[in-house]
């Protein structure tokens, strides 16, 4: 990977730039850098915040100036780091789909010349990778949705999605975390809640893993939410080669 870019961000952050475009390479690149800046503990580093090609780091200028800590990052991505590229962490995500609980299923299906049950069959058959999280705490940018499921947004946005909702924007599917406005094309929910602030690690996931959308009825979905509810339900998560 080339022309990777250290750039200034205020007074107390730096931008790494790892590339222009959208990949799983770049991705594996930022997790095995933010894994590498964990090992090595390094004293006024505040936060990491990865996005789709780039990471921004916030730190302490009182504990590590600037000159400092752009020597470290010049060191740490040149090195051949391969966090994460051999095994994926997996969450199974339970989907009841269509309904009251995906009411724009079939606008997706018209779009796509494709029935409901094709829909569902090949939203739920891939692995998508977390490429980030943004715009509310645990909401999930995910890459690889196929693109017979690409559908345009909603002309008129709803003013309340619910949490556990999962739609369609564009070229990517994902969960909304909490009730929220948005203009994304619903298809499924998940009782599954991936931000509870009650929870000793209020996000489920991390930029990285993986979500796999399992399918299943109103009345596991019922049950599972009864379960969640109470804080008593484990989404099932594993590991994978690659």
């Amino acid at each position: 990977m080339q022309n990777i870019r250290i750039l200034t961000a205020g007074d107390s952050s730096l931008l790494i730039e790892f590339g222009k475009e959208i990949s799983p390479e770049i991705n594996r690149k930022i997790a095995a850098t933010i894994q590498l800046m964990k090992e090595q503990h390094i004293e006024g580093v505040v936060d990491m915040i990865p996005a789709f090609c780039s990471l921004l780091i916030n730190y302490d200028p009182r504990v590590i100036s600037y000159e400092e800590i752009r020597e470290r990052m010049q060191a740490l991505v040149r090195v051949d780091a391969r966090a994460g590229e051999t095994r994926k962490r997996i969450f199974e995500i339970p989907v009841c789909y269509g309904g009251g609980y995906g009411p724009d299923i079939a606008n997706i299906a018209e779009h796509a010349g494709l029935s409901e049950e094709e829909v569902i069959r090949i939203h739920s058959s891939r692995d998508y990778l977390i490429y980030m999280l943004g715009f509310l705490p645990g909401f999930t940018y995910l890459g690889g949705l196929d693109e017979r499921l690409h559908t345009p947004r909603l002309a008129n946005p709803r003013i309340r999605i619910p949490a556990g909702s999962v739609g369609i924007g564009g070229s990517q599917t994902g969960i909304y975390p909490l009730d929220s406005p948005g203009g994304w094309q619903l298809m499924g929910m998940t009782p599954v809640k991936t931000y509870d602030p009650s929870r000793e690690t209020p996000i489920l996931v991390e930029a990285g893993d993986y979500i796999r959308f399992v399918p299943v009825d109103e009345a596991e979905y019922l049950r599972i939410k009864e379960a969640a509810d109470r804080g008593e339900y484990q989404c099932k998560v594993h590991e994978e080669e690659v």
